[in-house]
């Protein structure tokens, strides 16, 4: 049984794109790895911590994890490390 391939509608660049990838001649960029190893790092759990909350917003957390489709705390640490980093910021 053959695979039903999709014909793609490629420019110049992206046909030489495919093509190199096609014959193995793609290889990781230094900075590509470099990333890597940052974002591994940065998700590395090194400390954990006990806090308390209202009922209320523990089910609102729970609620919004279930519809990102993640556990509520991997939830709740993204929301902390994006809060420490400065990509959220206080409503006033």
């Amino acid at each position: 049984m053959q695979k039903k391939q999709n014909k793609l509608n490629l420019d110049n660049y992206e046909s030489e794109i495919l093509e190199a990838y096609e014959n193995g001649k793609l290889t990781l960029s230094e900075s590509e790895t470099d990333f890597q190893a940052i974002a591994h790092n940065t998700m590395k759990k090194k400390r954990k911590i006990n806090i308390r909350i209202s009922d209320n917003d523990l089910s609102a957390l729970q609620r919004r994890a279930t519809r990102e489709g993640i556990p509520y705390q991997t939830l709740i640490g993204s929301v902390l490390h994006k809060f420490a980093c400065g990509y959220l910021k206080e409503a006033i």
